[in-house]
């Protein structure tokens, strides 16, 4: 079968892609085409997650092997076929593109007609790719560490009710003058 994947992101109004590659092809084979459609460099840790019931994630697939336990199976892009999860038009992926910004395309299996190709091809490029990978900058910015909305005011209290001093106790705490 040929797998036709229509891929779009959520930061590129009129980025669009499309993707024609056999069903028996791994996803690192997919992986390596929308590299090339980006333009992307070879050199982040990426990763697909099937999703279930529209885009909630299901399994992910990684690019390197994960350190997980026994209990949870784990699939690697090289030795796992893109028929082993995608059976039906307009199933859905996620392919993350940016880990430490968990940035993604939207992927979605747009059509499957009867064939084989021997090498998966780009069949539709429109638009600029997002950038591979936000600076630091640009992370703090889109994500802050601290908000103006986090900040506390002197009269503020994280604790809710006032804390009377007296309650303290240190009683029972060893406190040493600083030598061991």
């Amino acid at each position: 079968m040929i797998y036709k994947f229509t891929i779009i992101s959520d930061e590129v109004e009129n980025f669009m892609r499309e993707i024609q590659i056999d069903s028996h092809a791994t996803f690192y084979d997919f992986h390596k085409l929308i590299l090339e459609a980006c333009e992307y460099k070879d050199d982040q840790l990426t990763s697909f997650t099937i999703c279930e019931n529209g885009w909630e994630k299901g399994q992910e697939i990684t690019l390197e092997e994960m350190d997980t336990s026994a209990d949870v199976d784990s699939y690697i892009m090289k030795e796992t076929e893109l028929s082993d999860f995608l059976e039906d038009e307009k199933q859905h992926l996620l392919y993350t593109f940016d880990m430490l910004a968990e940035r993604v395309f939207f992927i979605e299996l747009s059509s499957i007609k009867a064939g084989t190709m021997k090498e998966g091809k780009i069949t539709r490029s429109q638009g600029k790719a997002p950038q591979q990978v936000l600076d630091f900058d640009e992370l703090l910015s889109r994500n802050p560490i601290v908000s103006d909305t986090d900040v506390m005011e002197d009269d503020d209290n994280m604790f809710g009710d006032e804390i009377d001093m007296e309650d303290i106790s240190l009683e029972g705490l060893d406190i040493s003058d600083g030598e061991f």
